[in-house]
């Protein structure tokens, strides 16, 4: 028993001192390959400024455990900090390239469009997209293309945008009806916040399932909508197992376990429906598409099977409803908000509409064109208050130089700053 003691012993002291070991020289390695790398770059086009980066874990420290303000705002002030509309923060081995100058914005999106067009692998996206089967979070690649193409078709293509107006028109009255009973019954106070997503969510829910509810009861859709804002702001949100892959086992940040949730959540009742519509469409109860639910079940490729599967329709589903569950809200929020800071730019909008529509009628989707400043006002909001801080983010395929100064290393990580890019001095104001 003794003996067996002693070894046991001894392999747990030699294994200790081999990982002790292993450490020391992954960390020399790493200083030497480092500082090899920043030699070369330096002896042709140098990276982009950025602060000081540790071996291994990079600017871990300095922009997750330094204050508890949000990752974005660090960003934005290490930028700000260092005068700069481009920057290179290194995070474990990725370089993380935030952006706020419009000229280099728009070589990345434009010039250089081939190389940096790609998505980063990211545990939040792969998650909400449910193994990458949508479009929006999908690197790109086959399936990237075939989603692409079937949702520029057959679900944003002009034709159908048409096809699926009376739904839009139908929660626009209710929410006329809505706001008017309120004022009727001398309630004068609104949540906009809360009548403009549920109103987003019903217009989605009406053109995706022809059904304005997917619920039984009220604290059922309050429990969905959490759900979706969840996943929302968790998505492509700073998750230290992306940049530092080998502590993904331990969810060290919690990310993955919130996402999880909210995801089956929110999820629950989308595939209840969405099998209850193939089963009815299998049954030969329905004959007729009536929605976009019917368009992606009744889609076929050329040798006549369906061109997408089950699960990718449900995953498809829950990325057009988060797509359009918050930005129009977010936008009509804060265009209130700034207008109700600025009587002037309310009076000359509602003398806009009164002019355009009158005041006999409501506003329909054929007056929009003509409705200019009420347009531009909104164009100000996107620019002054966007529903995100950043771009989804893109990845490079190859290294590149841009702005014929920076060198961009392979699998950087470009995140474009929406809230940088509209708030440049160059941009003017309305009036």
């Amino acid at each position: 028993m003794m003996k067996i003691s002693n070894h046991l012993l001894m392999v747990i002291s030699n294994n200790t001192t081999f990982f002790i070991i292993s450490i020391l020289l992954t960390i020399f390695i790493s200083i030497i390959l480092n500082k090899k790398w920043n030699s070369s770059v330096r002896n042709n086009k140098p990276l982009p400024p950025g602060p000081k980066s540790w071996p291994i874990i990079g600017c871990f420290p300095q922009i997750i455990l330094k204050n508890k303000n949000a990752l974005t705002h660090k960003i934005h002030k290490i930028m700000e900090e260092m005068n700069t509309e481009i920057a290179c923060i290194r995070v474990g081995n990725y370089h993380v390239i935030p952006v706020t100058s419009p000229e280099l914005a728009c070589e990345f999106l434009k010039i250089q469009d081939s190389i940096f067009s790609f998505r980063p692998v990211c545990m939040s996206a792969s998650l909400v997209s449910n193994g990458y089967l949508t479009s929006i979070f999908v690197p790109s690649g086959d399936q990237w293309m075939k989603m692409k193409n079937m949702l520029t078709s057959h679900v944003l293509s002009p034709k159908s945008f048409q096809w699926l107006r009376p739904k839009r028109d139908e929660e626009a009255d209710h929410l006329h009806r809505f706001i008017y009973n309120q004022c009727s019954n001398q309630i004068h106070v609104i949540n906009l916040r809360e009548v403009t997503r549920y109103y987003c969510g019903n217009v989605i829910r009406n053109m995706i399932f022809s059904k304005r509810s997917l619920f039984g009861i009220v604290e059922e859709q309050e429990e969905q909508f959490d759900a979706l804002f969840t996943l929302l702001e968790y998505v492509y949100s700073f998750s230290i197992s992306d940049y530092l892959p080998w502590l993904s086992v331990f969810d060290l940040d919690g990310h993955k376990a919130i996402i999880k949730k909210a995801y089956a959540t929110a999820t629950k009742h989308i595939d209840i429906e969405v099998d209850h519509r193939i089963q009815t469409w299998k049954d030969g109860n329905k004959s007729l598409e009536e929605d976009i639910l019917d368009v992606l079940i009744m889609l076929k490729d050329t040798n006549g099977n369906p061109l997408i599967n089950v699960k990718e329709i449900k995953a498809q589903v829950l990325e057009l409803i988060l797509a359009t569950v918050d930005n129009p809200s977010n936008t009509v929020e804060w265009a209130l908000t700034e207008m109700l800071n600025q009587p002037k730019l309310m009076q000359k909008a509602v003398e806009e509409l009164n002019t355009v529509v009158g005041i006999n009628r409501w506003v329909q989707e054929s007056d929009l064109s003509r409705l200019n400043y009420v347009k531009a006002c909104i164009k100000e909001t996107f620019r002054l208050h966007p529903a995100m801080t950043f771009n989804v983010p893109h990845v490079s395929v190859s290294d590149t130089i841009v702005g014929e100064k920076y060198f961009i290393p392979k699998g950087s990580i470009v995140l474009l700053s929406r809230l940088g890019l509209g708030r440049i001095l160059e941009c003017g104001r309305i009036h």
